[in-house]
């Protein structure tokens, strides 16, 4: 009677293991079709190796800022501050 056990114990093992490998590579294929279909159906658009931006766009929009716009570091201090403060009276 053990010996039954064991074999249904290892039938059901097997069987569960069977089933992971199977959804697993399911899952792969799926993934690598959808890569595939993105890729084929939407590509990237070509980068400038030196900015690293699309070629023929405009500069970013966010020059302001990294050229170091005071009064938007300013705000953004003041709501830190704000922010930190009120959190701490609680």
């Amino acid at each position: 009677m053990q010996g039954s056990i064991v074999t249904q114990g290892v039938e059901l093992m097997l069987f569960g293991m069977g089933t992971v490998l199977v959804f697993l590579t399911v899952l792969v294929l799926a993934i690598a079709l959808m890569s595939w279909v993105l890729r084929r159906y939407f590509p990237e658009p070509e980068t400038d190796s030196k900015t690293n931006r699309p070629r023929g766009s405009a500069a970013a929009p966010a020059t302001a800022f990294a050229a170091g716009d005071a009064t938007l570091v300013a705000v953004i201090s003041a709501a830190l501050h704000r922010h930190r403060s009120n959190r701490h009276d609680r």
